[in-house]
């Protein structure tokens, strides 16, 4: 029964180990032969598409499919709570089916076309995957209505092929908007997954217009196979390896002995630490959970008061955001068409900005309420213990050389870099530390599996929001409209960080890009804004999305790991806001921080 279970598991874990070795293979191939596997970039990149589907299946199973929240799921009337949590599961079941139908009309469209991918493997086999990973998904969905075996399959069936029914039927009319709409904003609050309703809002938009349904599974194809997205799985990856082992406190021994135990040292250590792995990681939420117990007793011992460590470690696990190879970073430049190298040098001075202004503006540098580093006698600086550090973790160390390094220099390609990145990670944490085994392996890629998949879901239904707003000209309409409200750049530049930050509350990051760089970015540029400097900005000021309810997620993971309640941690957190806001204006003003360094390198 447990294999039956995990075949999701198993087929989405086998596709990011091939997106691994098949770059691999081909870089080592490419000397000696002078080409390397057929077509390895498409393999890679539909691999991706396989990892997305199943890794989203597999997510849904471990419950983490991103929602809005629960909504009347944590009312208090206990008919309440199911009621929601039925109309929840179930909306998000008949949207699946409909899903499934929209794709399943893709497929056969493409099955004329008779193209393969290499080695006789058909274009549509791969894009089968879609329709069925849909139903499945639906199926899965379903079957929550219901704690009973019998009543749960049922609905399952029943709820899935009701929506692969109405879509199929209605495939070629004109459906109203508006009862659409309203479904989706009660599924949306009584806490559907995201996916569904980008995906439903897609589906009801180019219903009202008249327009083939196909084209929301078509912009989640040309999403999950973009050529540069498989960094995205294999950087995250990565930094799973590296959190799962021992990395994290040789890396926290490191920090310390180059900074000090003081309270200044501790604190740099600490927002620093937190940075570099956020940015490895893909997810803040996964540094809090990897550093935390690690670096909440370092502050303590230095004299930070529990609440006061508790908000700097929650605070500064948002920042790794500009760092590279961080996953939003990635996400922005395949969105905005910037060179994934340029993106990367280009948040360097930026984080350090940031960095900078939650230490100093947030206070953890005061001294005020803390106790001095005579009375807590902690050690000073020390060249030679940093030094034994720096050896002890100069495999961690050497991570981002081989990252930024290899992508920069032109040796390899943004997915060969990742590919060489998780290579690099796997084999130094199992060979060099012997700190990964086998079931440690499997347990990173099924983590990294759940968290890309259900991260590409909602990349795939956003984009096929975004296509029809472009297709509608609401990005010239918004264009107009903003010119003739804001006289010039900088009275733009404070709304645009005004607005960012509302969006970042409610919106997670990976929509907020899909959905608003497009609508946002040729506002931008209409005021002389370069495309490289809006993307930091926007990832600045996102950052503080991590840090506010209800799509704050830091905030949650941060109660959970520290056992103290949502509120305390949200309170506690209020001045890092107000710095990284601050830092995030600074970036907005002064463009060459972001610009110079790889106008400088270019």
């Amino acid at each position: 029964m447990r294999r039956l279970l995990s075949f999701d598991e198993a087929i989405a874990s086998a596709a990011l180990a091939l997106m691994t070795l098949i770059p691999l293979v081909e870089i080592a191939l490419r000397p000696l032969h002078g080409k390397g596997i057929d077509n390895a970039p498409l393999l890679v990149q539909h691999l991706g598409l396989a990892l997305a589907m199943f890794g989203a299946l597999l997510a849904e199973r471990g419950g983490h499919l991103t929602s809005l929240g629960n909504g009347f799921a944590t009312a208090r009337n206990p008919l309440v709570r199911a009621a929601s949590t039925a109309f929840a599961k179930g909306s998000a079941s008949v949207l699946c089916g409909m899903l499934g139908s929209a794709s399943w009309n893709f497929v056969t469209s493409e099955l004329e076309a008779g193209r393969e991918l290499a080695y006789g493997i058909p274009v549509w086999g791969v894009q089968a995957l879609m329709p069925a990973g849909f139903v499945l998904l639906g199926l899965k969905l379903g079957s929550r209505c219901s704690r009973y075996r019998i009543a749960s399959l049922l609905l399952g069936v029943a709820l899935t092929a009701t929506g692969f029914i109405f879509a199929r039927h209605f495939n070629d009319a004109t459906l109203p908007l508006a009862p659409l709409a309203l479904w989706l904003v009660l599924a949306l609050l009584a806490g559907a997954p995201i996916f569904t309703i980008l995906g439903g809002l897609a589906l009801a938009l180019f219903w009202s217009e008249g327009q083939p349904l196909a084209s929301v599974p078509l912009s989640h194809y040309q999403i999950t196979v973009n050529p540069s997205l498989p960094a995205l799985p294999l950087f995250t990856l990565a930094g799973l390896v590296f959190a799962r082992s021992g990395a994290a406190g040789r890396l926290g021994t490191l920090f310390t002995a180059c900074f000090g135990g003081g309270v200044t040292g501790t604190a740099i250590a600490a927002a620093l630490l937190c940075s570099f792995f956020t940015a490895f990681t893909g997810g803040s939420g996964v540094t809090i959970l990897a550093l935390g117990g690690l670096l909440l007793p370092l502050l303590r011992d230095a004299g930070f008061p529990e609440r006061k460590g508790i908000s700097l470690v929650t605070s500064a696990s948002a920042l790794g955001v500009l760092l590279a190879p961080s996953v939003p970073l990635i996400m922005y430049a395949i969105i905005a068409r910037v060179p994934i190298n340029t993106m990367f040098l280009a948040g360097i001075v930026p984080a350090l900005v940031m960095v900078a202004s939650l230490l100093l503006v947030g206070g953890y540098l005061r001294r005020g309420g803390i106790a001095t580093d005579a009375e807590t006698k902690q050690p000073r600086p020390d060249a030679r213990t940093a030094l034994s550090a720096a050896w002890a973790a100069r495999w961690e160390i050497l991570a981002p050389l081989v990252a930024i390094g290899s992508l920069v220099s032109g040796v390899a390609t943004p997915t060969e870099s990742a590919a060489l990145t998780a290579a690099y990670a796997i084999l130094t944490q199992a060979i060099a530390h012997r700190e990964l085994d086998w079931a440690l392996l499997r347990r990173c890629l099924a983590d990294c599996a759940q968290v890309i998949g259900g991260v590409m879901l909602i990349l795939g239904m956003a984009l096929g929001l975004t296509n029809y707003l472009v297709d509608a000209g609401i990005p010239d309409a918004a264009v107009e409209w903003v010119q003739q409200t804001l006289p010039n750049k900088f009275a733009f530049l404070v709304a645009l960080n005004v607005f960012l930050f509302l969006a970042g509350a409610l919106m997670e990051i990976y929509a907020a890009i899909v959905v608003l760089v497009p609508l946002l970015l040729p506002v931008a540029i209409s005021y002389g804004i370069d495309p490289v400097h809006f993307g930091v900005i926007f990832l600045a000021v996102m950052e503080m999305g991590f840090l506010c309810p209800p799509a704050g997620m830091n905030i949650f993971f941060a109660s959970a790991m520290f056992a103290k309640p949502i509120r305390e941690v949200a309170v506690s957190v209020l001045p890092a806001l107000l710095a990284i806001f601050l830092g995030a204006l600074a970036i907005s003003w002064l463009p060459w921080l972001a610009t110079g360094l790889p106008g400088w390198l270019r």
